[in-house]
């Protein structure tokens, strides 16, 4: 799935995922390949990522708001 990451100041991430981790203001929770289309709320804390190739970027938040639509995953972050 396509994911894009952008603050206000910058995009921090464009890439291939195989998986999203995310902390979601009810809990957290993870995003696959061909999810349903969805849209939430996220809070302070850390957001993992698995590329395709199985390595594994870390950031962290300030809360913000994620979209997943058509495989692809779009997190407007604090």
């Amino acid at each position: 799935m396509n994911l894009n990451i952008i603050t206000p100041d910058k995009s921090i991430f464009k890439d291939e995922a195989s998986l999203v981790q995310l902390p979601g203001v009810d809990g957290s929770f993870e995003i696959l390949e061909n999810h349903a289309p969805l849209i939430s709320a996220l809070k302070k804390g850390k957001l993992k990522v698995i590329k395709t190739d199985k390595t594994e970027v870390f950031f962290e938040i300030n809360g913000g708001i994620v979209e997943v639509l058509n495989n692809k995953v779009l997190i407007l972050a604090k």
